[in-house]
């Protein structure tokens, strides 16, 4: 090809220069010499740049494995390369690494430079080393391994990454093609292929790493990786597993990715169409299993992959043309290459991401809104807004769509501590990766958790019962006080929601048609109307037992959202509540304190809404704010109704009081206590409410501005001298609100109350965005 290009100069000078050509008698003679191996003969291996032996007695019984390093090799780099081992073999001794030997008379040395031999031939000095045999085959067919064995070797592969992850050594930086953060390095290999339409295929392909790939590159996980890590520098059992891993002479200092480039080509090679992308998966899961991959680097795999295989194409050509390497062994895998390089890329990028992990994006979103129609049926309670918001990702008290908009999120009370919390995501992560399983297994995390939720709660509740959700805590609670009672009647308040099982069905008539709240088990009363002084006595309560009692039915639970949600976010007299409680006790009843809505320090004056009232109850129910958005809820009551409920039965559920969702209930746990999260409630609530009062002071629509902590309510009338709820105000300015970046849900009977109920990562910060936003909304609405 005449005179080398100069960007091919940068390259490592071994990659460019001939490999040895040692007769096999030389090989015997010289392993004599140097590490006194007495062999009777040699088979020649063959390498790509190196020349490698496997020495053999008299009987033809394998004595070891003699290396003889390309001319070009610098002694440094093959110092690094013996470094590298040992230190990765400290980390992980379990890995089997073939290890160089020492020369003769260094036995035990760990010194590198008694690793390694020099050797001069031919007018060239090379160093020569020495390696035990290793059990196993070498050069298998990558088709002949099972997917089992593909899960594996990506174990492996991360295994060693991981146990090379805290070496560092200065030959680590270099320039090889192989590795392709140096992609670029091949392109004046280019002329060499000969079909000219996968020429053109592999230069499109380093054309989309330059755009796309390479400005990303510093983001990514950088240490020195082996980077070659292929079927044929590995030795397999014959369960196509690894039992030796060989040839660390592509160690440079790169992104940890690349290792994983390397993997996929060879596990994929011989394999055609989709069968390359389920091979991938597998080798994916299995190097998951040590070191998990995030969603930008799950994105990342399937292109530097396919860099890979471009430039193995570019690589071997040029090699095969310079003489490097005879153009049979040299070429001999180029067509499966293209044939997979080309399937990747026909697939369409965001294909190749998704098959491999990467998120998926489902399409469009008017062709989304179709499909969830067709997929999830009419029940579904519709979308909240005319025009649908696609959230991609959240973060605090912030959510942002598919499109980029932020949105401050004044709505959701699940992720209580925030949107994907750190602490929650690392510890739901970690336990994940550990063990997930049932309570029919001694689990400490989980008795520990039942006791930090006991120590906050009075004296007399002593017992918990894990469950999946709030309605299955409500559920439970519901059974176990029929049970203790045998009463079968149940109280609520008029608009309440407690869940959606059958049982507790009843309880929620927020969610029920007016026919279903004909005279049943269940009766309601109107709480305390704090802004216009409604039901301030407990008549109404009065009348709701003397319902059921007409009916011959005592009340078995009274139940209570502490912060009264749905009805309309009402903050109770204390004393009226007591008065409820005992009035309930008196008839036979218990008392059920839902914190589902208003516990886990939403008042910002103790972790459960109940506290507030000075009693104590009979079940405490939590359930959506316990594990931050993980499923994981809870019925807290006292041993002897526990002990009732096991004289007639046994307790299980598959998967209440797991690892994963206790570790969240954990997690939430420390940051409420190490964030001080309670007081910094009482602050934003406090400024949040007097903001909205001020920047409204004005405007007959609002009618009442109301809540405790970030429990709060906007009420929405047609003006304050009547009171009268206005609905159509209320969606207005909901949609107004969405439409200016921030989130609010809607509640109450009459749909006229707006919701503000925030993570509780809300803080002081976030009121004037919100109280603009509000502010901007109303005026535009005067018109």
């Amino acid at each position: 090809m005449g005179k080398e290009p100069s960007s091919l100069r940068v390259i490592d000078a071994v990659l460019a220069a001939p490999p040895p050509r040692w007769a096999t008698e030389q090989a015997v003679a010289v392993a004599a010499r140097t590490f006194s191996v007495g062999a009777h003969s040699a088979i020649d291996l063959g390498s790509e740049r190196d020349q490698t032996f496997m020495l053999l007695d008299g009987a033809g019984t394998r004595l070891t494995v003699m290396k003889v390093s390309n001319a070009a090799e610098s002694a440094d780099t093959l110092d690094m390369e013996m470094l590298g081992v040992q230190h990765a073999l400290g980390v992980d001794p379990a890995l089997t690494i073939a290890v160089p030997r020492t020369v003769a008379g260094a036995e035990h040395s760990v010194a590198p430079a008694d690793h390694r031999a020099e050797w001069k031939a031919d007018g060239s000095a090379h160093w020569v080393r020495m390696y035990d045999v290793l059990p196993g085959r070498a050069r298998a067919e990558a088709t002949s391994l099972d997917d089992r064995a593909l899960v594996e070797w990506g174990a492996t592969t991360a295994r060693l990454a991981r146990a090379l992850r805290g070496f560092i050594h200065a030959r680590a930086i270099r320039t090889m093609p192989w590795d392709v953060q140096h992609a670029a390095t091949s392109r004046p290999m280019l002329p060499a292929i000969r079909d000219p339409d996968a020429r053109r295929t592999v230069e499109r392909m380093l054309d989309h790493y330059d755009r796309h790939i390479a400005p990303s590159w510093s983001a990514m996980r950088a240490q020195v990786v082996h980077g070659d890590l292929t079927i044929d520098n590995a030795l397999i059992d014959d369960d196509g597993l690894i039992t030796g891993i060989i040839d660390f002479g592509d160690m440079s200092h790169t992104a940890m990715l690349v290792d994983l480039a390397s993997v996929l080509e060879s596990m994929a090679t011989g394999r055609q169409g989709d069968e390359i992308f389920r091979v991938a998966r597998l080798v994916l899961d299995g190097y998951q299993r040590v070191t998990p991959l995030d969603s930008d680097e799950l994105a990342l795999v399937g292109h530097l992959w396919a860099t890979r295989l471009a430039v193995g194409v570019a690589i071997a050509s040029w090699r095969s043309a310079e003489g490097l390497e005879a153009a049979e062994f040299a070429e001999r895998g180029i067509e499966t290459t293209m044939s997979n390089l080309d399937h990747i890329m026909s697939a369409g990028w965001q294909r190749v991401e998704e098959e491999l992990g990467a998120p998926a994006s489902y399409g469009d979103s008017a062709a989304l809104v179709e499909r969830r129609q067709h997929a999830l049926g009419p029940a579904m309670e519709t979308l909240s807004y005319a025009e649908p918001i696609r959230m991609a990702s959240a973060s605090g008290a912030w959510m942002i769509d598919t499109e980029g908009r932020r949105y401050l999120d004044a709505y959701n009370n699940v992720p209580c501590v925030g949107h994907a919390h750190p602490r929650v995501v690392s510890a739901t992560s970690r336990q994940s990766r550990v063990l997930n399983t049932n309570m029919r297994y001694l689990h400490g995390s989980a008795i520990a958790l039942a006791e930090r939720l006991v120590a906050t709660c009075p004296p007399g509740l002593d017992t918990v019962f894990f469950v999946n959700s709030g309605s299955e805590a409500n559920d439970l609670a519901w059974r176990l006080a029929k049970l203790a009672t045998g009463n079968d009647g149940g109280l609520c308040t008029h608009f309440a929601y407690h869940g959606i099982s059958d049982a507790i069905a009843p309880f929620s008539p927020e969610t029920l048609p007016a026919e279903a709240l004909a005279p049943s088990l269940i009766e309601r009363w109107r709480p305390t109307d704090t802004y216009r002084r409604l039901h301030t006595d407990t008549s109404e309560f009065a009348a709701a037992l003397a319902r059921l009692a007409r009916r011959g039915l005592a009340p078995a639970v009274t139940i209570l959202d502490g912060v009264l949600q749905s009805d309309g976010v009402y903050d109770l007299d204390p004393a009226y509540v007591q008065a409820l409680v005992r009035m309930t006790h008196d008839v036979g009843g218990l008392w059920i304190a839902d914190e589902v809505q208003g516990g886990h320090g939403r008042t910002g004056e103790a972790m459960w809404s109940f506290e507030r009232f000075g009693i104590e109850p009979d079940f405490v129910t939590l359930g959506k704010p316990m594990g931050n958005g993980h499923p994981v809820a809870a019925v807290i009551t006292r041993r002897e109704l526990a002990q009732r409920f096991a004289d007639q039965t046994v307790f299980f559920s598959t998967f209440g009081g797991n690892q994963v969702s206790v570790a969240a209930a954990h997690a939430v746990l420390d940051v409420l206590r190490d964030e001080r999260v309670l007081p910094r409630v009482q602050v934003a609530g406090n400024a949040l409410r007097q903001a909205v009062r001020e920047a409204t002071a004005d405007d007959d629509r609002v009618g009442d501005v109301r809540g405790m902590g970030l429990a709060n309510a906007i009420e929405l009338v047609t003006d304050r001298a009547s009171a009268a709820p206005d609905a159509a105000m209320a969606a207005a300015v909901k949609d107004g609100l969405r439409q200016r970046g921030v989130l609010v849900g809607s509640t109450g009977p009459d749909r006229n109350i707006l919701k503000v109920r925030p993570p509780l990562v809300f803080t002081e910060r976030e009121v004037p965005v919100f109280v603009a936003a509000l502010r901007a909304t109303l005026h535009s609405l005067k018109f």
